[in-house]
């Protein structure tokens, strides 16, 4: 068996040129596509319908997600190919990104149902080739060639990308978006050429791991949901368990995220510049992020499952009491706030993604892909979008007023963090187990 202790220099390269091309195109459909859709019906003079709308992309966008990546793992394993998933996955998702291009930045009232669909339409198309290439085949390469030895740090290095992906994002190209602007086509035309130009790179410089074998047989295509049976689940429960904290942490992320740049910008007032707050936030968590990282694979992540949980139930509380606060308190409890949540968040996202990989039976990489698929976007997407709604409406009053998401949507994310606690702790119980038996394998291997 290939071992997986080293990367090497082209490993890595494409672990993380790869990784981060894939987390830009999802910062705009996590974040930009929910702000377009805010922007358009906050111009239209229908706030109302920036929730619904914004709500129905989220939720649906996830069920496609989901979906797809269970289809698309599977048939990767049958296969025994990730490459050509990336490659022209990837080449695919950036023409899919240019078709928002098409969407003006303000609706006429006979317009707003047809808006509306377009904009959910385009969401999951998009989502159909971002999950095909990123979600199914490059999530698979990444547990083909890593290990235990170095399954925490490379998992880091990818929870640190969506970071830098809003640097280059929300920095980088700040100027080609805007609100006002009578169109923002050429921020969506150049944001899809990135994912299109990293596909053809990918063509030359993605190599699938030595030991991945073609598994297609005539019960094959039976097999697209295994992850699902029941069996299997029995035989596999701590991964579950993993699956389930990480979906209770997804789930509160979600009640706030695709309302952070309106959120920063409008509810703060910061305007246009809210990517200020923003960058610091980001940098500051990633060194955090990084940091455990390394120590993840020299300590073990059993130290600091629950007190990243509670870092992060702070982080995310203190900006619910931003509203209480003025003056210099309130931008610094914004910025220490702000780099204690996301960095517990993208740190605990590390860990549980290294501990999933950690679970999963060998040679059924692409197969399980689908399950962390259902319980780390497609759940947290239905419920966390919902209850921002809800708290939302309900601030606005359906009367009308200008399109300003409310604080009360992070002590709603702060409650739900809670709840993680049950099975982090069962993850952690299990650690040690678990890495005896890891440590076994590699050893008959």
């Amino acid at each position: 068996m290939e071992d997986r202790s080293k990367l090497g220099a082209r490993g890595w390269f494409c672990l993380i040129f790869f990784g981060l091309i894939g987390q830009i195109a999802w910062v705009v459909e996590n974040m930009y596509f929910a702000t377009f859709c805010q922007d358009i019906f906050g111009n239209s003079g229908r706030p109302d319908l920036s929730y619904i709308v914004t709500t129905l992309m989220v939720i649906l966008s996830a069920i496609t997600a989901t979906v797809t990546t269970i289809i698309a793992g599977a048939h990767c394993d049958r296969l025994g190919k990730r490459k050509p998933f990336i490659a022209w996955g990837y080449i695919i998702w950036g023409f899919t990104i240019m078709i928002f291009a098409f969407l003006p930045m303000r609706a006429e009232p006979g317009m707003f149902f047809l808006v509306g669909a377009l904009l959910v339409l385009f969401d999951c198309i998009m989502t159909v080739a971002g999950s095909t290439s990123n979600d199914a085949a490059f999530n698979a390469w990444v547990a083909d060639n890593t290990n235990p030895t170095n399954r925490g740090k490379a998992n880091a290095i990818l929870a640190m990308l969506p970071v830098f992906a809003v640097i280059v994002v929300v920095v980088g190209l700040k100027s080609l978006y805007s609100s006002e602007n009578e169109s923002n086509s050429l921020f969506f035309i150049v944001l899809g050429c990135i994912p299109t130009a990293a596909g053809f790179i990918a063509l030359f410089s993605f190599k699938d791991a030595k030991n991945l074998e073609r598994r297609g047989t005539e019960e094959s295509y039976r097999d697209t949901f295994y992850g699902f049976r029941k069996q299997v689940v029995r035989e596999n429960r701590m991964m579950y368990v993993c699956l389930a904290a990480f979906c209770i942490i997804s789930i509160s992320q979600q009640t706030f995220f695709s309302y952070l740049i309106n959120f920063v910008t409008k509810t703060l007032g910061y305007g246009d510049a809210f990517y200020i707050p923003v960058a610091v936030i980001i940098v500051g968590a990633a060194i955090v992020t990084a940091v455990c990282g390394i120590l993840y694979d020299k300590l073990g992540r059993k130290r600091f499952y629950l007190p990243l949980l509670i870092i992060m139930i702070i982080g995310t509380l203190s900006f619910y009491l931003l509203k209480g606060l003025d003056g210099a308190v309130k931008g610094i409890v914004l910025y220490v706030g702000g780099v204690l949540m996301m960095g517990a968040i993208l740190s605990l996202t590390g860990a549980l993604q290294s501990a999933f990989q950690d679970y999963i039976p060998e040679g059924f990489e692409g197969r399980f892909q689908g399950v962390r698929m259902c319980f780390m976007v497609m759940v947290p997407m239905i419920i966390g979008p919902i209850i921002s709604m809800i708290i939302g409406l309900d601030a606005m009053g359906m009367n009308g007023e200008d399109f300003m998401p409310t604080y009360s949507i992070f002590l709603a994310a702060a409650i739900v963090a809670v709840f993680a606690a049950i099975p982090l702790y069962f993850v952690r119980k299990d650690d040690t187990r678990l890495r005896r038996c890891l440590a076994e394998r590699k050893q008959e291997n």
